[in-house]
């Protein structure tokens, strides 16, 4: 992570991004509270602390949770409640979640939280946000979510430390949740009134892991097309099929935009042909780019808006609400309450759900079209003449044919893993959870399955610049002479990381250092660099 203390991001629930997510959880950028959320929440946080002071019966205020929501719990004891809450629902397993996804959860419940109608005290709020600050980073394990009464458990691992208990990371060190507080300089914090339901109540696990996800596959399906693009060339590609009135004619934006990108990625080319010049028509892999990636294209466009509506969602249980929404909080409360707490079920994950099962599939499809291209490249049956697996001399060399393996088996596993955890439900809390979302385990689905992508388009790239090398041989030429100006910006990206293959050598490295270029944005960088510069080499 790197070091962007000047970089701060403000949060008042309703403006969060994905990019400024991206910066928090993976850069490092401060959070600070808006003084406007500020207010709002101090409003919200005053109906509780009536409700408690006159004995006023409302859920998760003054009762217990769940199935125990008959149970009026006393003044004296809700403190005890609070704690023993986050206490029990505690009950992750597995390993623990990655850094930047704990870090994009809190950011998460500390915006949800200050949209204001969760009745937290400010100063637990702006505990939470100095926990983040401090680099604090919960022990979370990523297993023991149903995804319905929001994200329980996983998030009441990260109510432990912020009371000081449970374990934490501080400058990568595993330690108690009271040593990480100690060490970043903070006090625990003893909950009141409402609160631990507040901090646990939602769906920001699930949301943290899929932002990020989608996020990056905004990216990688744009790689994915350039890498294609590299793909084409080194199989002499006819660009006639991405002419641009055979995709307005489908009227779908996704294959409009990637046929245009390709169009564009490959302008001043040598290599790609034309109808009748070497065949009539290209296999799917190469001619369908624009259909294929372009549906994943707007499948996840999809799912970013239903993600960038949940960032700034209020998904915990039960709202206080103004009698007047409009009008906001009274700055006294007067007669009454001055708000209805209404119980409801924000908290249920199935929008996210649905959406990150379909993330998952979109970007199956991405990794499932690169196999089949990749396939094409080594194998001398489909390469348009191509040595086989790549390597000038067979036999001795084995060449790319265990990449393309590893390609197949990546692109089997996402075909278990894309299967949707959606449709699956499962009763829990004596039934009064009777449908439940599964929406956690759909996001780190796709997450797994956005890495398992990364790594196919990653080899596809390696065999393609490979085929590249051989082909400009071939016709007697250096790459220079033949790939278009925004693909040879990406093959020098390559090969500044990944030398040619002359003959056989340890090949898993190569793999991740690609793979990596991929996942990280910088071969389409370093495209689109190329392009904006008007495609000079």
């Amino acid at each position: 992570m790197r070091d962007t203390t000047q970089d701060t991001v403000h949060i008042d629930g309703h403006s969060l991004d994905l990019s400024k997510l991206a910066r928090v959880a993976r850069d490092g950028a401060r959070v600070e509270l808006s003084p406007q959320a500020e207010t709002r929440v101090a409003a919200s946080r005053a109906v509780v602390d009536r409700c408690v002071a006159e004995s006023i019966v409302r859920y998760g205020i003054t009762t217990g949770f769940g199935k125990f929501c008959d149970v009026v719990i006393s003044t004296e004891e809700n403190a005890t409640l609070q704690k023993n809450l986050i206490m029990s629902h505690a009950c992750g397993v597995g390993d623990p979640l990655p850094t930047e996804v704990v870090r994009a959860m809190v950011l998460l419940r500390a915006n949800a939280l200050a949209v204001g109608y969760s009745g937290i005290r400010p100063s637990t709020l702006n505990a939470l946000i100095a926990l983040l600050n401090a680099g604090v980073v919960p022990l979370v394990p990523e297993k023991g979510s149903l995804g319905a009464s929001g994200d329980l458990a996983p998030l009441s691992h990260m109510a432990l430390v912020l009371c000081g208990m449970g374990e934490a990371f501080y400058h990568g060190v595993r330690m108690t949740g009271a040593q990480a507080l100690a060490a970043a300089g903070l006090s625990p914090v003893e909950l009141s009134a409402k609160e631990g339901l507040a901090l646990i109540n939602g769906t920001q696990v699930m949301t943290a892991v899929g932002a990020l996800a989608v996020h990056d596959a905004e990216r990688l399906v744009r790689s994915a097309d350039l890498i294609a693009a590299l793909t084409a060339q080194a199989l002499r590609g006819i660009v006639d099929a991405y002419d641009p009135r055979v995709h307005e004619l489908r009227r779908q934006p996704g294959q409009i935009a990637s046929a245009r990108f390709l169009r564009e990625t490959l302008a001043g080319s040598q290599m790609i042909t034309h109808q009748g010049e070497l065949r009539v028509q290209d296999a799917y892999g190469l001619r369908c780019v624009p259909q294929i990636h372009g549906a994943s294209r707007d499948a996840i466009g999809y799912v970013a808006g239903v993600v960038g509506r949940e960032l700034n969602a209020v998904t915990d249980n039960p709202l206080i609400l103004p009698a007047d929404l409009s009008a906001g909080f009274p700055t006294a409360i007067g007669e009454g309450l001055g708000a209805d707490i209404i119980s409801g079920g924000n908290f249920h994950g199935q929008p996210v759900a649905l959406a990150m099962d379909f993330l998952g599939i979109a970007l199956a499809e991405l990794a499932n079209i690169s196999e089949r291209r990749t396939e094409r490249l080594v194998n001398p049956a489909l390469s348009n003449g191509l040595p086989a697996f790549l390597t000038r001399s067979g036999g001795l060399n084995s060449g790319f044919m265990i990449a393309q393996y590893a390609a197949a088996a990546l692109v089997s596993e996402n075909k278990v893993l894309a299967h949707p955890a959606s449709v699956d439900s499962i009763p829990s809390s004596a039934n009064q959870e009777d449908h439940v979302s599964m929406g956690t385990i759909a996001a780190r689905k796709a997450r797994s399955i956005l890495g398992n992508a990364e790594a196919v388009l990653g080899i596809e790239l390696l065999a393609a610049c490979q085929a590249v090398d051989l082909r400009a041989e071939e016709l007697k030429a250096r790459p220079e002479e033949l790939l278009s100006p925004a693909t040879l910006a990406a093959y020098r990206a390559l090969r500044a990381a990944v030398p040619g293959w002359a003959e056989d050598r340890v090949m898993y490295p190569d793999l991740d250092a690609a793979r990596d270029l991929v996942a990280g944005g910088s071969i389409l960088a370093a495209a689109e660099a190329a392009l904006a510069q008007g495609g000079c080499k």
